[in-house]
Formats: C-alpha cells, structure tokens, sequence
C-alpha cells in the first residue's frame, strides 16, 4: 500500500466532511431550504461515488493509456445495489460486493485488473 492513499484519505476527508457535518458547523442552519441542504449534504457522497465509478469502470495499462474495463466489479457493484435496495442497508450491499469479489478472485474467477 502507498503511503499517497492515506493523504488521499485524508484529502477526502477535509474536503467532504464539512458539507456532511453542516448541520453542526453552520448554526443557523435551518433557515436554508430543505433542497438546498439536502444538496450540500449529498456533495461529499456524490464525489466518493464519482471516485468509486472511475475505480471499478477505467483501467490504465504498462503504458499509461486508460481504456474502458468490464469485469467482476460491474458484477459487484450491481449486487450492492440491488442488496440495498432490497434490505434498505448499505452495509451488507457493501459485503456482498466485496465478497463477490474476494471470491471470484480466489478461484481464479476474475484477475486484477
């Protein structure tokens, strides 16, 4: 592991931590509209999605080139939705995703990408 992920995380989590605690840094922030504070609560997960979309959808060969990537991931990640969906909890979507994936990968399944 790089030492660049954990100032990656800790990037991420200067940047979207205020937007999901304003309800705790702004105090007089229940005169917004509720629209514009279901918005800033949503910008942190919104950028972390668009983050995990480019992880599981883009792979950058030897080369440098980054080409468009279909693999068990797309599998797990449908999974996590509709378990979610399903049990109305995030949590277990995320375990089966990893799961599928953990799996695929020991049994020869599914290969780094």
């Amino acid at each position: 592991m790089s030492t660049s992920l954990i100032l990656l995380a800790v990037l991420m989590f200067a940047v979207t931590y205020p937007s999901r605690a304003l309800g705790l840094l702004a105090p007089a922030l229940d005169r917004l509209p509720r629209g514009a504070i279901d918005y800033l609560q949503l910008v942190g997960p919104a950028v972390l999605t668009a983050l995990a979309a480019v992880a599981v959808m883009v792979v950058t060969d030897e080369s440098g080139a980054s080409r468009f990537y279909i693999g068990v991931e797309w599998v797990a990640v449908l999974a996590c939705l509709v378990v979610t969906a399903w049990r109305r909890n995030l949590l277990l979507g995320l375990i089966a995703a990893v799961a599928i994936v953990v799996v695929a990968r020991a049994t020869g399944l599914a290969a780094l990408p």
